[in-house]
């Protein structure tokens, strides 16, 4: 079995597949002063009863990683394991100014899109410490995309900022006009990223018309943790894929 471990800059996420079957998967929050005699302990007591026979993992946090780098190679040496960083067959053409900056979750994101939508253009919004837009051609090129603050760390921000707004429970609230101070912040914060990310993928799918103008229909996937807070309220994304980062980093373990 296949052990893939996606490093967020908030939350980290494992995934144990079967073959092609994701049979099980576990959200941890991500602590860059972990040591990898902590993390093989926390690992190896979620992952207990199965029989990992590979690794696969993408990191955004150096510190996590080099730690991780240290945790395989101590306890898990015997297990063939990948991880995403250069020199790793992706698949994945970047066609971006600096090839070096884009993170590993965005390549791991759009090979896993072009995968499961392979038809056209597809954009990737993935809800998580930042929201990113990440744009895959109808060849699954790395186009490029925009990087926009996240759901939670905006929500941190306002309350930190204004002395009569607090944090509130990220919930949809019962009309977009809010009634109280609670439900317009929820409305502000609900609404207005789902509004933010329209509003991006309504001009990006104009560009990708003028690129690609007989590409087809682009497809636009949900990803990350905040994802379900915006489902059924944007009106551009299509479809949910909570596990597209692990399908894609399965996909990168059968590469190489």
């Amino acid at each position: 079995m296949l052990l893939a471990i996606d490093v967020g800059n908030t939350n980290t996420v494992l995934g144990i597949f079967d073959g092609e079957k994701l049979v099980q998967s576990w959200r941890v929050k991500t602590d860059a002063r972990d040591t990898s005699d902590e993390m093989v302990l926390q690992y190896r007591a979620l992952v207990d009863g199965y029989e990992i026979s590979g690794i696969a993992v993408s990191s955004t946090v150096p510190a996590v990683l080099r730690e991780i780098r240290v945790m395989i190679s101590r306890y898990f040496s015997s297990i063939k394991c990948i991880i995403v960083e250069p020199g790793i067959k992706t698949g994945v053409p970047l066609l971006v100014d600096n090839p070096k900056e884009i993170g590993a979750d965005r390549i791991v994101n759009s090979l896993a899109a072009h995968t499961l939508y392979p038809d056209g253009p597809a954009i990737v919004v993935d809800f998580g410490t930042s929201t990113n837009l990440d744009v895959v051609s109808p060849k699954g090129e790395f186009l490029g995309g925009a990087l926009a603050p996240g759901i939670e760390i905006s929500v941190d921000a306002l309350a930190s900022r204004a002395a009569q707004l607090r944090k509130v429970e990220l919930v949809k609230p019962r009309s977009v006009i809010g009634k109280n101070t609670v439900e317009a912040l929820q409305s502000g914060t609900i609404y207005g990223f789902a509004g933010q990310v329209d509003g991006l993928v309504d001009r990006i799918v104009e560009e990708l018309a003028s690129l690609y103008p007989d590409s087809g229909t682009v497809s636009v996937i949900a990803t990350g943790g905040l994802a379900p807070l915006v489902l059924g309220i944007s009106e551009t994304i299509e479809f949910h894929e909570p596990d597209l980062t692990l399908i894609g980093l399965r996909l990168l373990y059968q590469r190489n």
